[in-house]
């Protein structure tokens, strides 16, 4: 399928990659894009709100809730593609409102396939996450690894897979399903250790407060993912597939903040947050995915990978997160969960 001039939904398009992945669209692909949103009574779409207006100009924005099924079955009409991105995805608040994760990932995709099955849509792109893995078994890993939920939020994710999986079984509605692993770049929430570590760093702190630093993960600059996404969409071969979006590149949270500190020029010290620290049995020690079924069926490759590109991938990111408008955001905001 060619995406060019396609119509399309996004789901949870005011988030992080969401709004990566509608200027994505408009401006590399000319979609007509519907962009869900969650309504707040305040008029408020997240990081759409600070896209360039060329982008803003050529998107339809619904506000609503991904659980409220006529909602997107009026927002799904006469579209193409649903790329489903919204969720509940903070790790920790998923210990406190385990229920709020099983309302919003597992009903809500529930509502978001019966709507796209009832529109008739070409194509749905489910968003999966590496963290229905848990702890690495083998690297690289593939789709075929065990899912091992550790958490109430993986076991969320786990069952919104198996609902888009049963519906193309059952239904034969054309869900794929891409499962990238640790997304990073402009944008990120600063309850992910990069933007906690630039932000830190940037307001003038040598001694930052993080969470467990042994663990590994197989980081992905936010343009490798949005590419994920389309050519997911754009290839038919996907179609009831579960397909790894990652670098291939494993790398420790100890040298990641190392990393970025080299970026940034400067020397810290690292002190433990307990806070920030996941119940021992909750912690994925290890991450890095295989990504050769994602070349072999759509031709994607990372573009930030390895050590090279890992490093590029945060100097971009850390030139964002330093200039002062986008700064101003985040300060006087700290990590919660």
């Amino acid at each position: 399928m060619k995406l060019n001039e396609t119509r399309i939904l996004v789901t949870g398009a005011d988030g992080f990659i969401g709004s990566h992945l509608v200027e994505a669209l408009v401006r590399h692909h000319q979609c007509h894009v519907t962009a869900l949103v969650l309504y707040n009574a305040f008029g408020q779409c997240g990081w759409l709100d600070s896209i360039a207006s060329d982008v803003k100009s050529e998107i339809d924005v619904v506000a609503g809730d991904i659980r409220d099924e006529t909602l997107l079955l009026r927002a799904m009409r006469g579209c193409d593609v649903v790329f489903h991105l919204a969720a509940l995805v903070g790790i920790p608040y998923s210990y406190q409102s385990p229920v709020s994760y099983v309302d919003t990932n597992v009903t809500g995709t529930l509502r978001v396939l019966e709507a796209a099955r009832a529109a008739e849509v070409r194509k749905v792109v489910h968003t999966s996450t590496s963290e229905v893995y848990g702890t690495a078994e083998y690297v690289p890993m593939t789709e075929d690894h065990r899912l091992h939920a550790q958490s109430p939020y993986a076991a969320t994710k786990i069952a919104a897979d198996q609902l888009a999986l049963s519906f193309h079984a059952t239904f034969d509605t054309p869900v794929a399903i891409i499962r990238p692993f640790n997304t990073y770049g402009p944008r990120q929430s600063l309850r992910a250790v990069i933007p906690s570590v630039i932000t830190q760093l940037a307001s003038g702190r040598r001694r930052l407060q993080l969470g467990a630093l042994h663990p590994t993960r197989d980081f992905n600059f936010v343009d490798d993912t949005v590419r994920g996404f389309t050519a997911i969409a754009a290839s038919d071969q996907t179609v009831g597939e579960v397909t790894n979006i990652g670098s291939g590149y494993e790398t420790s949270i100890a040298d990641v903040v190392q990393l970025i500190a080299d970026v940034m020029e400067c020397s810290v010290q690292v002190e433990t947050d307990a806070t920030r620290l996941r119940p021992p049995g909750s912690e994925v020690d290890r991450l890095c995915a295989d990504n050769t079924k994602a070349f072999a069926l759509t031709g994607w490759s990372p573009g930030f990978a390895g050590p090279v590109g890992l490093r590029r991938g945060l100097e971009r990111t850390v030139r964002w997160f330093c200039d002062p408008e986008n700064l101003a955001s985040y300060q006087g905001k700290d990590y919660h969960v």
